[in-house]
């Protein structure tokens, strides 16, 4: 949850705190370009990032509080049904 208004650059300020910021992003709409709440901070070393998450979570950033985590991969996205299989029970008209 971050604040509309925080950028890469205060991203990487608020964490360097604990440790060394090889990396710090604030995720934008590809369209708008306005930030999409959150953020990916990378450390030196999976001991700084402890630092980091225990420093910041819970924290408030640009007047929001945010809420600091390891990044979860992500799920792998199934391949859209082919045409001539049905796995709703809705039927386009034809």
């Amino acid at each position: 949850g971050l604040n509309k208004r925080t950028t890469s650059d205060g991203l990487r300020e608020a964490f360097s705190k604990f440790g060394q910021v090889t990396d710090a992003r604030v995720i934008t709409d590809r369209i708008s370009g306005y930030s999409r709440g959150f953020g990916f901070v990378r450390y030196a070393t999976v001991e700084e990032a402890g630092e980091g998450i225990k420093g910041m979570d819970g924290k408030f950033l640009d007047g929001w509080v945010i809420f600091a985590e390891y990044a979860k991969q992500r799920e792998a996205q199934q391949p859209p049904q082919s045409a001539g299989t049905q796995s709703s029970g809705y039927q386009y008209p034809s």
